[in-house]
């Protein structure tokens, strides 16, 4: 028998059994308003068997209501009511499925400018994207920016899924079209050309999705699915330097445990034992782990993504928001945060402003001194010293934060690299940043 688990959606607290798989690949899906992501996932899991029989119910009876003669399996991502009634994506909805080869946790992301943010957001943790296009349109400018997105978060690998390719009677010049056109951008964002594969597909008819299609016999690639199932995907890098923003200093002071004292994070890079050298950051302080502890008991050795509460061999001062990292790897904590960011917010970042940073744990006060450089995602060229960021555009900035933070450049670390800019009056994401230049190697 197979061995399974139980896993709740974060979204829609919805409880799903799956199977036990050594082999995750998390993906994103992105694309334009109405290119069909919400259906193709929808078809993902309805031909993986992915659905509950309530919820495919609820499908049915809610599709009957408007009229439709086929379920509309887009109604099995998109939960919230605004997104019902609109028809479009505007959060990020979060779905587990599994098949016998591999298990997926899928991001669905927004298509629409207004929601970029969220793309940002359901991006910004995948080993690989699902771009979708409608074979009708092609590529557009939405396209250009998701793809460019893409590449700054460091996605490393990427699907473009032409989709409604029944719209265009099955059409390979279209499809060809499409593929070349697309490849050349993704070509310039950096992406090699085993990187990035292209297959027609029709989300609403199913074609290429789980089953190759008799409908596209140009065609001898695998399925969407397929593919999924078959791509290797490099798992988070245990060889990483060791990192772990500190959440919780845990203290019991009972009479079981009277002298406990320990230090909870989720591990965001490199893997910990005990006996293992660590640097306390930003004051600096070294120490050894004495204990790898878990609610399940003592591990061995603990990697990227464990949740877990570090012992040290002696009592050093450490509080929420310091960073546990290798001693022999640690990063210089700075004051001058050289970076990229994605501006998520309506109102524009001018030079001078003030806001927050939020680094892993910590939150501290900052300002832009500068702003060198606009990136822009649909020439692949850059625009200096532009006077503000608007919302959605990519630009390279100079922050000075009122106290030093320990930060790795994104290329290295992406967890260790990353930061929010959050706008101190009301709490706000206003940006999302890379420490460093992800997009140097095309940005000329």
């Amino acid at each position: 028998m197979t061995e399974t688990t139980t896993r709740t959606a974060p979204d829609s607290g919805t409880e799903v059994t799956l199977p036990v798989h050594t082999d995750l690949l998390r993906l994103a899906t992105a694309g334009s308003v109405d290119d069909g992501k919400s259906t193709l996932v929808g078809r993902l899991l309805h031909d993986t068997k992915s659905v509950l029989a309530d919820q495919l119910d609820a499908v049915h009876q809610a599709s009957a209501d408007r009229g439709l003669a086929t379920p509309d399996l887009s109604l099995l991502v998109d939960g919230l009511r605004a997104e019902r009634e609109q028809g479009i994506t505007i959060d990020v909805a979060y779905r587990y499925f599994a098949t016998p080869k591999r298990s997926f946790v899928l991001a669905d992301t927004p298509g629409h400018v207004q929601y970029t943010r969220n793309t940002v957001t359901g991006a910004s943790t995948a080993q690989l994207a699902v771009l979708l296009v409608d074979a009708r349109n092609g590529v557009v400018e939405q396209t250009r920016r998701h793809a460019a997105v893409l590449a700054l978060l460091g996605v490393p690998r990427l699907v473009l899924a032409v989709n409604k390719i029944d719209m265009v009677d099955f059409d390979e010049a279209t499809f060809t079209r499409i593929a070349e056109e697309f490849s050349a951008h993704a070509e310039a964002l950096g992406y090699a050309g085993d990187e990035v594969v292209t297959i027609p597909v029709s989300a609403l008819l199913g074609d290429n999705v789980v089953e190759r299609s008799d409908n596209t016999p140009w065609y001898s690639g695998p399925s969407l699915l397929e593919h999924l199932e078959s791509v290797p995907v490099a798992p988070d890098p245990h060889d990483a330097p060791f990192r772990m923003p500190v959440q919780y200093v845990i203290r019991p002071r009972t009479a079981e445990h009277p002298d406990y004292r320990g230090y909870a994070g989720t591990i965001g890079a490199g893997v910990v034992s005990p006996g293992d050298e660590v640097v306390v950051l930003p004051a600096g302080l070294r120490t050894k782990v004495t204990k790898v502890d878990t609610a399940d008991g003592e591990l061995e050795q603990a990697a990227a993504g464990h949740s877990v509460t570090l012992l040290l061999d002696n009592d050093v001062d450490i509080s929420r928001g310091d960073l546990i990292a290798a001693a022999d790897t640690a990063p210089a904590p700075t004051d001058e945060l050289d970076a990229t960011v994605c501006w998520l917010a309506e109102k524009a970042l001018n030079p001078g402003q003030k806001v927050l940073v939020k680094h892993g744990t910590r939150t501290v006060q900052a300002m832009v001194t500068e702003l060198s450089a606009r990136f822009d995602e649909q020439q692949l060229s850059s625009v200096a010293a532009p006077d503000s960021l608007r919302l959605n555009e990519i630009g390279r900035v100079q922050l000075r934060t009122s106290e030093p933070l320990p930060v790795d450049d994104y290329a290295e670390s992406r967890r260790n690299g990353a930061f929010l800019v959050i706008d101190p009056s009301d709490g706000t994401t206003l940006a999302a940043g890379m420490v460093g230049d992800p997009l140097a190697p095309f940005a000329q």
